[in-house]
Protein backbone atom coordinates (compact mmCIF):
# COMPACT_ATOMS: atom_id res chain seq x y z
CA UNK A 1 0.00 0.00 0.00
CA UNK A 2 2.70 2.55 0.89
CA UNK A 3 4.86 1.64 -2.35
CA UNK A 4 1.47 2.16 -5.05
CA UNK A 5 1.21 5.95 -2.41
CA UNK A 6 4.62 6.69 -3.02
CA UNK A 7 3.94 5.54 -7.13
CA UNK A 8 0.83 7.82 -7.27
CA UNK A 9 2.49 10.86 -5.80
CA UNK A 10 5.45 10.55 -7.85
CA UNK A 11 3.04 10.17 -11.04
CA UNK A 12 0.68 12.72 -10.50
CA UNK A 13 2.43 15.42 -8.24
CA UNK A 14 1.25 17.99 -9.86
CA UNK A 15 -2.23 17.06 -8.67
CA UNK A 16 -1.08 16.16 -5.11
CA UNK A 17 0.56 19.76 -4.67
CA UNK A 18 -2.89 20.99 -6.32
CA UNK A 19 -4.99 19.42 -3.79
CA UNK A 20 -2.62 20.40 -1.08
CA UNK A 21 -2.78 23.75 -2.08
CA UNK A 22 -6.24 23.92 -1.68
CA UNK A 23 -7.03 22.02 1.21
CA UNK A 24 -4.26 24.77 3.21
CA UNK A 25 -6.41 27.48 1.76
CA UNK A 26 -8.88 26.04 3.34
CA UNK A 27 -8.01 27.16 6.98
CA UNK A 28 -7.91 30.88 5.81
CA UNK A 29 -11.00 30.82 3.67
CA UNK A 30 -13.09 27.90 5.39
CA UNK A 31 -15.78 26.31 2.36
CA UNK A 32 -18.81 27.88 1.69
CA UNK A 33 -20.82 27.75 -1.29
CA UNK A 34 -18.94 30.49 -2.91
CA UNK A 35 -16.23 27.84 -3.73
CA UNK A 36 -18.97 26.98 -7.03
CA UNK A 37 -17.95 30.21 -8.45
CA UNK A 38 -14.32 29.39 -8.48
CA UNK A 39 -14.40 26.63 -10.69
CA UNK A 40 -14.34 26.95 -14.16
CA UNK A 41 -16.77 24.19 -15.46
CA UNK A 42 -16.85 25.28 -19.11
CA UNK A 43 -12.74 25.10 -19.09
CA UNK A 44 -12.88 21.98 -17.31
CA UNK A 45 -15.95 20.55 -20.04
CA UNK A 46 -14.32 21.63 -23.46
CA UNK A 47 -10.81 19.91 -21.63
CA UNK A 48 -12.53 16.76 -21.34
CA UNK A 49 -14.15 16.98 -24.57
CA UNK A 50 -11.37 17.95 -26.49
CA UNK A 51 -9.19 14.81 -24.44
CA UNK A 52 -12.08 12.12 -24.94
CA UNK A 53 -12.46 13.17 -28.81
CA UNK A 54 -8.68 12.72 -28.88
CA UNK A 55 -8.00 9.34 -27.04
CA UNK A 56 -10.61 7.81 -29.37
CA UNK A 57 -9.14 9.11 -32.50
CA UNK A 58 -5.90 7.33 -31.28
CA UNK A 59 -7.21 4.00 -30.54
CA UNK A 60 -8.17 3.46 -33.73
CA UNK A 61 -5.07 4.50 -35.62
CA UNK A 62 -5.50 8.14 -37.16
CA UNK A 63 -2.22 10.02 -36.05
CA UNK A 64 -0.30 6.48 -36.26
CA UNK A 65 -1.60 6.03 -40.30
CA UNK A 66 -1.11 10.06 -41.40
CA UNK A 67 2.39 9.72 -39.12
CA UNK A 68 3.11 6.66 -41.50
CA UNK A 69 1.94 7.91 -44.86
CA UNK A 70 4.08 10.84 -44.51
CA UNK A 71 7.28 9.13 -43.10
CA UNK A 72 6.88 6.85 -45.98
CA UNK A 73 7.70 9.69 -48.34
CA UNK A 74 10.85 10.22 -46.94
CA UNK A 75 13.72 9.61 -48.99
CA UNK A 76 16.74 11.58 -47.30
CA UNK A 77 17.76 11.25 -43.74
CA UNK A 78 17.48 14.83 -43.28
CA UNK A 79 13.81 14.72 -44.08
CA UNK A 80 12.83 12.22 -41.70
CA UNK A 81 14.49 14.38 -39.09
CA UNK A 82 12.34 17.34 -40.58
CA UNK A 83 8.98 15.21 -40.30
CA UNK A 84 9.38 13.99 -37.38
CA UNK A 85 9.93 17.20 -35.47
CA UNK A 86 7.12 19.38 -37.89
CA UNK A 87 4.60 16.53 -37.01
CA UNK A 88 4.65 17.62 -33.25
CA UNK A 89 4.89 21.06 -34.08
CA UNK A 90 1.58 21.32 -36.77
CA UNK A 91 -0.03 19.10 -34.66
CA UNK A 92 0.71 20.05 -31.37
CA UNK A 93 -1.88 22.87 -32.43
CA UNK A 94 -5.02 20.66 -32.54
CA UNK A 95 -4.18 17.57 -30.75
CA UNK A 96 -2.05 19.73 -27.70
CA UNK A 97 1.30 19.00 -27.22
CA UNK A 98 0.77 16.26 -24.79
CA UNK A 99 -1.05 14.01 -27.17
CA UNK A 100 1.41 15.07 -29.95
CA UNK A 101 4.26 13.69 -27.69
CA UNK A 102 2.47 10.51 -26.89
CA UNK A 103 2.15 9.79 -30.63
CA UNK A 104 5.31 11.14 -32.32
CA UNK A 105 8.02 10.32 -29.58
CA UNK A 106 8.06 6.61 -29.82
CA UNK A 107 7.50 6.78 -33.47
CA UNK A 108 10.65 8.57 -33.82
CA UNK A 109 12.46 5.93 -31.72
CA UNK A 110 11.77 3.06 -34.07
CA UNK A 111 12.61 5.22 -37.18
CA UNK A 112 16.07 6.15 -35.64
CA UNK A 113 16.78 2.68 -34.75
CA UNK A 114 15.36 1.17 -37.95
CA UNK A 115 17.61 3.41 -39.89
CA UNK A 116 21.01 3.42 -38.03
CA UNK A 117 20.12 6.96 -37.16
CA UNK A 118 20.79 6.25 -32.96
CA UNK A 119 23.31 9.14 -33.11
CA UNK A 120 19.80 11.67 -33.87
CA UNK A 121 17.73 10.10 -30.75
CA UNK A 122 18.36 12.74 -28.26
CA UNK A 123 18.97 16.16 -30.16
CA UNK A 124 15.08 14.82 -32.14
CA UNK A 125 13.68 13.83 -29.60
CA UNK A 126 14.45 16.82 -27.88
CA UNK A 127 13.61 19.18 -30.55
CA UNK A 128 9.91 17.28 -30.85
CA UNK A 129 9.53 18.90 -27.47
CA UNK A 130 10.31 22.11 -28.24
CA UNK A 131 8.78 22.31 -31.56
CA UNK A 132 5.19 20.68 -29.46
CA UNK A 133 5.71 23.26 -26.69
CA UNK A 134 5.62 26.01 -29.12
CA UNK A 135 3.56 24.59 -32.19
CA UNK A 136 0.84 24.22 -29.19
CA UNK A 137 0.90 28.04 -28.50
CA UNK A 138 -0.55 28.88 -31.74
CA UNK A 139 -4.10 27.85 -30.97
CA UNK A 140 -6.50 27.91 -27.97
CA UNK A 141 -7.09 24.61 -27.49
CA UNK A 142 -2.84 23.68 -28.22
CA UNK A 143 -2.61 23.26 -24.46
CA UNK A 144 -4.72 23.53 -21.00
CA UNK A 145 -3.46 27.32 -20.25
CA UNK A 146 -4.68 28.31 -23.63
CA UNK A 147 -7.88 27.14 -23.63
CA UNK A 148 -8.33 28.24 -19.79
CA UNK A 149 -7.05 31.99 -20.91
CA UNK A 150 -8.80 32.36 -23.97
CA UNK A 151 -11.82 31.32 -22.36
CA UNK A 152 -10.53 34.37 -19.38
CA UNK A 153 -9.34 36.37 -22.03
CA UNK A 154 -13.02 36.86 -23.94
CA UNK A 155 -10.97 37.22 -27.24
CA UNK A 156 -11.90 36.01 -30.50
CA UNK A 157 -10.26 32.98 -32.45
CA UNK A 158 -8.82 35.63 -34.96
CA UNK A 159 -7.65 38.23 -32.40
CA UNK A 160 -5.52 35.01 -30.13
CA UNK A 161 -4.10 34.09 -33.30
CA UNK A 162 -3.00 37.51 -34.51
CA UNK A 163 -1.55 37.50 -30.57
CA UNK A 164 0.22 34.69 -30.95
CA UNK A 165 1.25 34.27 -34.84
CA UNK A 166 4.50 36.40 -34.58
CA UNK A 167 5.85 33.49 -31.57
CA UNK A 168 4.80 30.40 -33.29
CA UNK A 169 6.60 32.02 -36.61
CA UNK A 170 9.22 32.89 -35.00
CA UNK A 171 9.40 29.21 -33.66
CA UNK A 172 8.95 27.50 -36.91
CA UNK A 173 11.70 29.59 -38.19
CA UNK A 174 14.30 28.79 -35.83
CA UNK A 175 13.41 25.26 -36.15
CA UNK A 176 13.98 24.73 -39.50
CA UNK A 177 17.16 26.50 -39.14
CA UNK A 178 17.94 23.66 -36.38
CA UNK A 179 16.90 20.72 -38.40
CA UNK A 180 19.08 22.34 -41.47
CA UNK A 181 22.21 22.53 -38.72
CA UNK A 182 21.55 18.85 -37.81
CA UNK A 183 21.20 17.90 -41.44
CA UNK A 184 24.53 18.88 -42.46
CA UNK A 185 26.01 17.45 -39.61
CA UNK A 186 24.64 14.02 -39.70
CA UNK A 187 26.18 11.02 -42.23
CA UNK A 188 24.24 9.15 -44.69
CA UNK A 189 21.84 11.47 -46.77
CA UNK A 190 21.21 9.32 -49.29
CA UNK A 191 19.35 6.46 -49.11
CA UNK A 192 18.73 3.65 -51.39
CA UNK A 193 15.38 2.59 -51.79
CA UNK A 194 15.49 -0.36 -50.12
CA UNK A 195 17.09 1.09 -47.34
CA UNK A 196 14.19 3.19 -47.04
CA UNK A 197 11.61 0.30 -47.01
CA UNK A 198 13.90 -1.07 -44.23
CA UNK A 199 14.27 2.16 -41.95
CA UNK A 200 10.20 3.09 -42.15
CA UNK A 201 7.88 1.20 -40.34
CA UNK A 202 4.74 -0.25 -41.90
CA UNK A 203 1.61 1.87 -42.62
CA UNK A 204 -0.67 1.27 -40.21
CA UNK A 205 -4.49 1.73 -40.99
CA UNK A 206 -7.26 3.21 -39.34
CA UNK A 207 -9.00 0.27 -37.89
CA UNK A 208 -12.72 1.47 -37.87
CA UNK A 209 -12.88 4.24 -40.40
CA UNK A 210 -16.58 4.64 -39.40
CA UNK A 211 -15.71 6.09 -35.95
CA UNK A 212 -13.30 8.53 -37.83
CA UNK A 213 -16.38 10.64 -39.80
CA UNK A 214 -17.45 10.52 -35.87
CA UNK A 215 -14.87 11.97 -34.29
CA UNK A 216 -14.44 14.71 -36.54
CA UNK A 217 -17.84 15.53 -35.70
CA UNK A 218 -17.63 16.01 -32.50
CA UNK A 219 -14.02 17.52 -32.80
CA UNK A 220 -15.65 20.37 -35.10
CA UNK A 221 -17.93 21.03 -32.28
CA UNK A 222 -15.58 21.39 -29.97
CA UNK A 223 -14.11 23.63 -31.96
CA UNK A 224 -17.62 25.77 -32.62
CA UNK A 225 -17.87 26.00 -28.59
CA UNK A 226 -14.32 27.06 -28.92
CA UNK A 227 -15.52 29.69 -31.14
CA UNK A 228 -18.11 30.28 -28.78
CA UNK A 229 -21.14 29.64 -31.15
CA UNK A 230 -22.43 26.29 -29.42
CA UNK A 231 -23.19 25.91 -25.80
CA UNK A 232 -20.66 23.98 -24.22
CA UNK A 233 -23.25 22.29 -21.80
CA UNK A 234 -25.33 20.30 -24.64
CA UNK A 235 -21.44 19.51 -26.69
CA UNK A 236 -20.27 17.75 -23.38
CA UNK A 237 -23.47 15.95 -22.95
CA UNK A 238 -22.91 15.06 -26.79
CA UNK A 239 -19.67 13.63 -26.28
CA UNK A 240 -19.86 11.99 -23.27
CA UNK A 241 -23.14 10.15 -24.53
CA UNK A 242 -21.58 9.06 -27.96
CA UNK A 243 -18.30 7.32 -25.98
CA UNK A 244 -20.38 5.81 -23.26
CA UNK A 245 -22.52 4.07 -26.28
CA UNK A 246 -19.28 4.09 -29.13
CA UNK A 247 -15.99 3.71 -26.82
CA UNK A 248 -15.75 3.43 -23.32
CA UNK A 249 -12.47 3.25 -23.46
CA UNK A 250 -11.32 6.05 -24.47
CA UNK A 251 -12.87 8.01 -21.74
CA UNK A 252 -10.62 5.78 -19.44
CA UNK A 253 -7.78 7.67 -21.51
CA UNK A 254 -9.19 11.04 -20.53
CA UNK A 255 -6.72 12.80 -17.76
CA UNK A 256 -8.96 13.47 -14.83
CA UNK A 257 -5.51 13.87 -12.91
CA UNK A 258 -5.20 16.89 -15.17
CA UNK A 259 -8.97 18.05 -14.77
CA UNK A 260 -8.05 17.23 -11.17
CA UNK A 261 -5.38 19.48 -11.43
CA UNK A 262 -7.66 22.56 -12.70
CA UNK A 263 -10.04 22.44 -9.96
CA UNK A 264 -7.71 22.13 -6.86
CA UNK A 265 -6.02 25.81 -8.32
CA UNK A 266 -9.24 26.45 -9.01
CA UNK A 267 -10.20 26.41 -5.26
CA UNK A 268 -6.86 27.59 -4.32
CA UNK A 269 -6.72 31.13 -6.12
CA UNK A 270 -10.26 31.65 -5.53
CA UNK A 271 -9.29 31.41 -1.54
CA UNK A 272 -6.11 33.72 -2.11
CA UNK A 273 -8.07 36.18 -4.11
CA UNK A 274 -10.11 36.70 -1.02
CA UNK A 275 -7.07 37.64 1.21
CA UNK A 276 -6.21 41.02 0.25
CA UNK A 277 -2.61 41.35 1.14
CA UNK A 278 -1.90 38.95 -0.82
CA UNK A 279 -3.90 39.66 -4.14
CA UNK A 280 -2.61 43.30 -3.34
CA UNK A 281 1.19 41.81 -3.28
CA UNK A 282 1.35 39.82 -6.03
CA UNK A 283 -0.85 41.94 -8.36
CA UNK A 284 2.14 44.81 -8.23
CA UNK A 285 4.84 42.19 -8.24
CA UNK A 286 3.04 41.27 -11.91
CA UNK A 287 1.76 44.35 -13.08
CA UNK A 288 3.42 45.21 -16.01
CA UNK A 289 5.56 42.36 -15.97
CA UNK A 290 3.36 39.78 -16.81
CA UNK A 291 5.53 37.85 -19.30
CA UNK A 292 8.71 37.67 -17.27
CA UNK A 293 6.58 36.63 -13.93
CA UNK A 294 4.61 33.63 -16.05
CA UNK A 295 7.89 32.67 -17.41
CA UNK A 296 9.48 32.59 -14.15
CA UNK A 297 7.37 31.14 -12.54
CA UNK A 298 6.90 28.07 -15.17
CA UNK A 299 10.17 26.77 -14.50
CA UNK A 300 9.94 25.72 -10.96
CA UNK A 301 5.19 24.77 -11.16
CA UNK A 302 5.35 24.46 -14.36
CA UNK A 303 3.54 26.59 -17.11
CA UNK A 304 -0.45 25.14 -16.48
CA UNK A 305 -0.44 25.88 -12.56
CA UNK A 306 1.58 29.43 -12.89
CA UNK A 307 -1.64 30.27 -15.56
CA UNK A 308 -4.53 29.46 -13.00
CA UNK A 309 -2.33 30.70 -10.00
CA UNK A 310 -1.28 34.08 -11.90
CA UNK A 311 -4.84 34.20 -14.04
CA UNK A 312 -6.02 35.41 -10.72
CA UNK A 313 -4.47 38.73 -10.23
CA UNK A 314 -4.04 40.38 -13.74
CA UNK A 315 -6.62 41.46 -16.20
CA UNK A 316 -3.42 41.38 -19.10
CA UNK A 317 -4.91 37.99 -20.27
CA UNK A 318 -3.11 38.74 -23.50
CA UNK A 319 1.05 38.92 -21.67
CA UNK A 320 -0.40 36.41 -19.41
CA UNK A 321 -0.72 34.00 -22.80
CA UNK A 322 2.24 34.83 -24.08
CA UNK A 323 4.56 34.46 -21.04
CA UNK A 324 3.22 31.02 -20.06
CA UNK A 325 3.86 29.48 -23.43
CA UNK A 326 7.24 30.85 -23.29
CA UNK A 327 7.75 29.79 -20.05
CA UNK A 328 7.13 25.75 -20.96
CA UNK A 329 10.45 26.51 -22.28
CA UNK A 330 13.76 26.38 -20.14
CA UNK A 331 13.99 23.41 -17.51
CA UNK A 332 12.36 20.16 -17.80
CA UNK A 333 9.54 20.57 -15.72
CA UNK A 334 8.57 24.40 -17.08
CA UNK A 335 5.94 22.42 -19.05
CA UNK A 336 4.60 19.08 -18.11
CA UNK A 337 4.63 17.46 -21.52
CA UNK A 338 8.74 17.83 -21.50
CA UNK A 339 8.67 14.92 -19.64
CA UNK A 340 6.31 12.68 -21.62
CA UNK A 341 9.42 12.77 -23.45
CA UNK A 342 12.00 12.39 -21.18
CA UNK A 343 10.51 8.94 -19.36
CA UNK A 344 10.11 7.53 -23.00
CA UNK A 345 13.97 8.20 -23.66
CA UNK A 346 14.98 6.92 -20.41
CA UNK A 347 13.57 3.61 -20.98
CA UNK A 348 15.71 2.83 -24.33
CA UNK A 349 18.86 1.07 -23.92
CA UNK A 350 21.95 3.35 -23.96
CA UNK A 351 21.10 6.31 -24.02
CA UNK A 352 22.30 8.51 -21.45
CA UNK A 353 19.17 10.29 -19.53
CA UNK A 354 21.70 12.96 -18.17
CA UNK A 355 23.10 14.33 -21.69
CA UNK A 356 19.54 14.36 -22.88
CA UNK A 357 18.62 16.75 -20.12
CA UNK A 358 21.44 18.94 -20.44
CA UNK A 359 20.86 19.11 -24.57
CA UNK A 360 17.26 20.14 -23.93
CA UNK A 361 17.84 22.33 -21.42
CA UNK A 362 20.41 24.09 -23.38
CA UNK A 363 18.26 24.31 -26.92
CA UNK A 364 15.51 25.16 -24.83
CA UNK A 365 16.88 27.96 -23.32
CA UNK A 366 18.84 29.20 -26.38
CA UNK A 367 14.85 29.16 -28.11
CA UNK A 368 13.24 31.31 -25.10
CA UNK A 369 16.34 33.85 -25.30
CA UNK A 370 15.86 34.25 -28.79
CA UNK A 371 11.83 34.75 -28.07
CA UNK A 372 12.26 36.75 -25.53
CA UNK A 373 14.28 38.86 -28.33
CA UNK A 374 10.95 38.95 -29.81
CA UNK A 375 9.31 40.26 -27.14
CA UNK A 376 11.58 43.29 -26.39
CA UNK A 377 11.07 44.08 -29.84
CA UNK A 378 7.53 44.01 -29.23
CA UNK A 379 7.71 45.78 -26.00
CA UNK A 380 6.00 43.54 -24.02
CA UNK A 381 8.37 42.43 -21.13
Amino acid sequence: MKKRMISYLKRETVLCIAVLLALLSMLWVHPSRDYIDYIDFRTLALLFCLMAVVAGMSRIGVFDWLAGKLLAKAKREWQIIMLLVLLCFFFGMVITNDVALVTFVPLAIIVLRRSGGIRLLIPVVAMQTIAANLGSMLTPVGNPQNLYLYGRAGISVGAFLRLTLPYGGAALVLILIWCGMIARRSRGKEESKQEKNTAMPEVSRIEKPGKLALYMILFVLCLLVVARLLPCAAVFIAVLVVFLIVDRGALAQVDYALLGTFVGFFVFIGNLGQLEAFRSFLSRVMDGHEVLTAIVSSQVMSNVPAALLLSGFTENYEKLIIGVNLGGLGTLIASMASLISFKYLAKEEGVKRGKYIGYFTASSLIFLVLELALCACFGIL
